[in-house]
């Protein structure tokens, strides 16, 4: 069993010693003694499971405040989902031109809550943009991952074609916004050696935008009380005079509690929805489990019947058998709830969460309703943007466009002798 001193622990949390110390003392973190020694150390599971506790430093936290946009800001989405980025623009102010999404279902899930949005259902690369150049402020889009074909030059944006990504360049191309967002999962930024990425952004600058460097948002620190992460490539139309800041972390960590009960995120307790089910034997197994833990916390023998080959494996694979406590965040929600090792079970029920807490722990408000199969219902809440992770990308969005704009008009409201020279 691996274990850490403070210091050793302070480090593989990225936070200092003496927060190390904090949470000991206010029993987040539970250390054991080294029988060498009597000094205090913590076991490798103990701190995957507090894990989320890692933060920023204080001195980057912003509590937000809600920027109105100054203008009618417009946006073009391309695979769009279920539409949880869509709603959190929607709440940061912009409207949506036209979305994309070939999931039939994904579809009729936008339909059903906004009638009114401009939806089509199909194959991006059947869709000519070019009736929205220059009318789309912003142009967003969570393209799937895919290798680039290498032959030792550094590829450019008719090198892309046949890839998802291609089809987000070709509508940027087209439509010329002022700000253009990739959004992917973290792996994208050691994909292929970080080639992948890096080919992205030589076509977005060719197009000609300057990328800012890609980050990761943790959407914990966004108002969602899930550890999931994004990485975001955000791309400004050069000579725009836009300035692009990603939005600053919030300093409250909502859980799982703050999800599914009355509370600061929702008005009420989540209500029953329908969900699946564990087969009986791995409930049996998993009612073992106690609310924050995982197959380590099993007797050793069903550790070895449900983890099979895995259990002489090296690695934590903290997310098998795991059930949520009340007071942290849910780990990453996967569009399958009941399958092996991806277990998100409940904290006090030997069930994994239903449609509905699924939703919440999305952000999605209680009134979206998701069109399809339960199977298919599950599979749009865990592919999607969280909603206020969505938000607070659009307020980046809006605040980066407003300033644009009031400079714009400041330019043009100057005298002609003041205005600068051409």
């Amino acid at each position: 069993m691996l274990v850490y001193t403070v210091s050793e622990a302070a480090k593989k949390l990225g936070v200092c010693a003496e927060t190390i110390r904090r949470w000991d003392k206010d029993g987040k973190l539970i250390a054991t003694r080294n029988p060498m020694n009597n000094y205090r150390v913590y076991e490798e599971e103990t701190l995957s499971k507090v894990s989320f506790l890692r933060h920023v430093d204080e001195s980057d936290t912003e509590e937000h405040q809600h920027i109105e946009p100054i203008k009618n800001y417009k946006s073009i989405e391309l695979f769009a989902g279920a539409g949880g980025l869509a709603l959190g623009l929607e709440k940061a102010g912009l409207e949506h031109l036209l979305l994309n999404e070939i999931d039939k279902d994904a579809c009729n899930t936008i339909r059903k809550n906004r009638p009114e949005w401009d939806i089509i259902e199909g194959d991006v690369s059947n869709i000519h943009f070019g009736r929205f150049k220059g009318k789309a402020d912003v142009v967003t889009g969570g393209f799937p991952c895919q290798t680039f074909s290498y032959a030792g030059k550094k590829l450019g944006f008719e090198d892309t074609r046949g890839t998802m990504f291609y089809q987000f360049a070709r509508c940027v191309k087209e439509t010329q916004p002022k700000i253009c967002i990739g959004e992917n999962v973290r792996g994208l930024l050691n994909h292929d050696g970080g080639r992948t990425l890096q080919t992205m952004v030589n076509v977005l600058e060719e197009l000609g935008y300057d990328v800012i460097k890609p980050q990761v948002l943790r959407a914990i620190h966004y108002n969602v009380p899930q550890k999931r992460e994004r990485l975001l490539i955000v791309g400004v139309k050069k000579g725009s005079g836009i300035t692009f800041e990603y939005p600053k972390p919030q300093p409250r960590i909502y859980t799982l509690k703050d999800a599914l009960k009355a509370g600061d995120l929702f008005p009420t307790d989540v209500e029953v929805s329908k969900g699946q089910t564990y087969p009986p034997r791995k409930r049996e197994i998993l009612a073992q489990v106690p609310p924050g833990g995982y197959w380590r916390d099993l007797p050793v023998e069903l550790q070895k019947e449900y983890m099979l080959k895995s259990f002489y494996l090296g690695g934590g694979k903290t997310g098998m058998a795991r059930r949520i406590s009340w007071d942290e965040p849910s780990l990453t929600l996967t569009c399958a709830p009941a399958q092996k090792q991806t277990e998100r079970c409940h904290p006090d029920e030997t069930r994994p969460f239903q449609m509905r807490e699924y939703a919440r722990i999305q952000t999605f408000p209680d009134d979206w309703e998701f069109a399809g199969s339960l199977s298919q219902q599950y599979k749009q809440i865990g592919n999607a943007v969280p909603v206020n992770l969505g938000y607070f990308i659009g307020q980046a969005v809006v605040k980066a466009l407003n300033s644009s704009s009031k400079f714009l008009s400041k330019q043009k409201n100057l005298s002609p002798l003041l205005k600068p020279h051409a």
